[in-house]
């Protein structure tokens, strides 16, 4: 039977040439995000780390730019919003025909849909106009250009040329920049792998495998790959930083670091390079690839098989989140929501309201099989947030997106007009968003089409864990509370509500925070001890007798609130007691103030080679 929906003939001879400009839209957008990418080894080697971050929250706002050009120039030079839906399907049909031997088919399938939606309202387009599934194959694509890098590199060592493999691995990156002892650092990495990889036998296929890009972020770059010994294959990633060249009082690495998961704070004055340590294995990646990281810049040309090659790492970690990873968050967006649809089709459980204390901002509900969460933003909030807007909250979320994440901050998709089948939603759950959220409503037949959504991943709120947990997984959790909120710090961010509730457990038992409508630049505010009353009517005074202003914040007083049960305190105190200091705030603010950027790193500060040195020197000199 024949497709009612493809044309017969292809008829306008206006198709292609739309086809065409719609490409070069999305040609224009990858050209610059590989640029910028690419520009990521020469920032890294001059240790711009301010011209880093700058680079990252530019080139996430690098695609709705594009598509905004490629819409406007649709719609002047083809009116393209009045276009007859027959034209529309020859567009589609001619686009395909031009994705054959395209290197980032998929993403530019992911253009196509968003410069159609934006062009036509939603009650006009239709999912034959759409790539609703990949209609270009990814498979084997190859980038066969005769300067092109391929996609990774395979190197084939014996026992006895292992070492020199080494370093060929790591100097064929061409890192401008001197390391501080790379043969030091190579005999650490060839240590790690004995250790990761035990009293091993060199298979016939024994290779190492290696991702032709370094993966950027914050103050790192780290080379990617896997060791290939028969049946076997074992993730690696090898984290590169720049040693410190330490002014005076300035720690050293190895020295003492300033909190577990935390390499430590590296000053304006780096030295020379260093591998920093070896990770192994799919649980290290996962980490260094979490949700709650930004995204990575990687100068690729075929980003389908980068993931591909990542996939082999990280089976369980969905493409959908890789592909975000590699800072290509529109695809994920894309894939994740084609995932949702599959799921939909796959189950048969129904909305409900998420489960935990409700909050007065967003409304959040869940789908029990279903490991995300989606959060709805109310019409109105009540004390003391009513000054709150909408669009405040959505800067907020933007900021989020936008800013090193430094594993503590959950990621969020944002989608507009989700049309959710109304009959997998429990009475409760509507009955809860037409009180609070009506204006993001609307009904359309058998579905509920909610206007604006955030969605991110599902995790057991803190103080629902705490409730349950044994004193060793309170000691755990606390500890690493007080972390959250120190990373967040390092990477001038202010939570606002640091209540328990406002943050999340992963599987991994790392804590993350995921409420965002009170988070602030830490250097807007304002961190100031509790005046001493001045007399006894203000000491006797149940009201607050001292002056407040808006960015004003008082971390003493944090303690009724987060401390009440005893367990908890005793812990906190052990740990984290100065999160109750101002002096703690401002010293944090001043250094970044004066352009300080700290390192923040998915490893635990004892995988540092330089930790584990300092170790042996101590016991040596013992």
């Amino acid at each position: 039977m024949a497709d009612s929906t493809f044309p017969p003939a292809l008829t306008d001879t206006r198709a292609f040439d739309i086809a065409r400009a719609m490409l070069d839209g999305f040609d224009r957008h990858y050209r610059l995000f590989r640029q910028t990418s690419a520009e990521a080894k020469q920032r890294f080697e001059a240790a711009d780390w301010h011209g880093q971050q700058r680079a990252q929250r530019e080139r996430i706002e690098f695609y709705d730019l594009r598509v905004d050009e490629a819409a406007e120039r649709l719609q002047r030079e083809f009116a393209a919003a009045a276009l007859e839906k027959d034209t529309w399907q020859q567009v589609k049909l001619h686009y395909i025909g031009l994705l054959i031997d395209h290197h980032q088919p998929e993403c530019a399938e992911t253009f196509f849909n968003s410069v159609t939606t934006k062009i036509l309202h939603r009650s006009y387009f239709h999912n034959d106009f759409l790539f609703v599934r990949p209609a270009v194959s990814t498979e084997y694509i190859e980038n066969d250009e005769p300067a092109a890098l391929p996609t990774y590199r395979a190197y084939y060592p014996t026992r006895e040329t292992l070492r020199e493999t080494w370093l060929r691995i790591v100097n064929n990156f061409q890192l401008e920049r001197e390391f501080e002892d790379l043969d030091r650092d190579i005999d650490a990495v060839l240590a790690a792998v004995a250790v990761e990889l035990g009293q091993y036998r060199m298979r016939a296929n024994f290779q190492i495998q290696v991702l032709s890009s370094l993966f950027y972020r914050n103050k790192g770059a780290y080379l990617v790959g896997k060791v290939i010994n028969g049946f076997y294959e074992t993730p690696f990633a090898l984290p590169i930083l720049h040693g410190d060249d330490p002014a005076p009082g300035r720690p050293k690495p190895g020295d003492s670091p300033s909190g577990a998961g935390t390499a430590g704070a590296a000053g304006p004055h780096p030295g020379g390079l260093i591998i920093d340590t070896a990770l192994f294995g799919e649980d290290d990646l996962l980490l260094l690839f979490s949700f709650a990281r930004a995204y990575f810049m990687v100068a690729m040309e075929v980003p389908s098989a980068y993931v591909q090659f990542l996939r082999s790492l990280m089976p369980t970690k969905p493409r959908s989140e890789l592909y975000s990873a590699l800072g290509l968050q529109k695809q994920g967006k894309n894939l994740f929501y084609r995932d949702f649809l599959m799921h939909m089709r796959h189950s048969s459980d129904k909305f409900r309201t998420a489960p935990g204390i409700k909050g007065m901002v967003m409304l959040v509900f869940d789908l029990p099989s279903f490991p995300y969460v989606f959060k709805v933003i109310k019409d109105f909030f009540p004390a003391p947030k009513e000054s709150t807007t909408r669009e405040t909250v959505k800067s907020k979320y933007l900021l989020v997106k936008q800013h090193d994440r430094v594993g503590r901050m959950a990621d969020t998709l944002e989608y507009s007009n989700v049309a959710f089948p109304r009959a997998r939603f429990d009475d409760e759950l509507v009955a809860e968003l037409r009180h609070f959220c009506p204006s993001l409503l609307e009904d359309d037949g058998d579905a509920l089409v909610i206007r604006h959504v955030y969605i991110e991943r599902r995790m057991i709120p803190l103080n629902i864990y705490l409730q349950d947990a044994s004193p060793a997984q309170i000691e755990h959790a606390v500890v690493e509370y007080g972390n959250a909120i120190k990373d967040l710090v390092r990477a001038n961010i202010f939570p606002g509500d640091m209540l328990w509730k406002n943050f999340g457990v992963t599987r991994h038992g790392k804590v993350v925070f995921y409420d965002y409508d009170e988070i602030e630049y830490l250097t807007d505010c304002n961190f100031r001890k509790v005046p001493e009353p001045r007399n006894e009517e203000e000491e006797m005074s149940g009201e607050v007798w001292y002056t407040i202003g808006p960015k004003d914040v008082f971390p003493e007083t944090f303690e009724p609130f987060l401390l009440g049960n005893p367990a908890v305190r005793e812990v906190f105190m052990k740990h984290h007691a100065d999160l109750l200091d101002a002096a703690f705030w401002q010293g944090h603010k001043q250094q970044i103030l004066a352009g300080y950027v700290h390192d923040v790193f998915p490893y635990e500060a004892h995988r540092r080679f330089a930790h584990q040195r300092h170790g042996e020197a101590l016991a040596a000199s013992s």
